[in-house]
């Protein structure tokens, strides 16, 4: 059987309280292990097989309602990330990339993300993209509010006409994951068996793939049973 070509994992960042709590750790220690070790990783492991997009939910608009000492954790944790291991993925050929609304996050991080994007820009062996204050929902309406506003100051005397003829190809213009491929394979470890509004408009066509395993626990092993697994499907769409 040839192999799948596969150009786009996604992963949901799932199971690191659970993991945490299981190894008697403090709460943020499985954020922790994630960022600093399993991303690199997973990363490493894409560059390895040729994979050239790996995207992974790191926070959802949902997020925001745990506690403050859990919060402030994990943005501690990002700016730890920013300021030490971006360097490393730069060096390693990784272009930085981010969906999800920004602008709640610490002006510092903001800055940082936007430093380390433009730093990486050319670099060409993955493109590591990370979903922050990311929500399917979300997304979907803010590429609707974009591209209305768009055609009213574009043509507001046919605005009816226009938006009564909207295609599909328009609106992928406004989301997030404009010039990025759909994801071929949706991964979410922890154990539980949905999407929670990960990539709705995207995944229409995603092979999806649930494991038990918390992600601290989900690197490049892990990851080859994900691929295993993928490459026993037989992928129709619609067809």
């Amino acid at each position: 059987m040839n192999k799948k070509q596969i150009k786009h994992i996604a992963i949901i960042l799932d199971g690191n309280r659970r993991w945490a709590k299981a190894n008697n750790l403090p709460i943020f220690a499985g954020h922790e292990k994630v960022v600093k070790e399993n991303i690199v990783e997973l990363v490493e492991a894409c560059i390895a097989r040729n994979i050239p997009y790996l995207t992974t939910w790191a926070f959802s608009t949902e997020n925001w309602g745990r506690s403050k000492i859990e919060i402030d954790a994990i943005m501690n944790i990002f700016r730890d990330t920013l300021n030490n291991s971006m360097k490393e993925m730069h060096e390693k050929g990784v272009k930085i990339n981010t969906i999800g609304e920004l602008s709640r996050f610490p002006k510092d991080i903001q800055e940082k993300l936007e430093h380390w994007k433009k730093k990486t820009k050319n670099n060409s062996k993955v493109v590591y993209t990370i979903a922050l204050n990311y929500g399917g929902r979300d997304e979907i309406i803010r590429a609707m509010r974009n591209m209305v506003l768009d055609f009213v100051r574009q043509n507001p005397k046919n605005i009816e006409e226009k938006i009564s003829d909207i295609k599909q190809q328009e609106l992928e213009q406004y989301l997030d994951t404009i010039n990025m491929p759909d994801p071929d394979l949706i991964i979410r470890p922890g154990g539980e068996k949905r999407l929670s509004g990960f990539m709705p408009w995207q995944s229409v066509y995603a092979e999806y793939y649930f494991t038990d395993a918390m992600m601290p626990d989900f690197g490049e092993e892990e990851l080859e049973k994900a691929l295993k697994d993928f490459q026993q499907r037989q992928r129709r769409f619609g067809k």
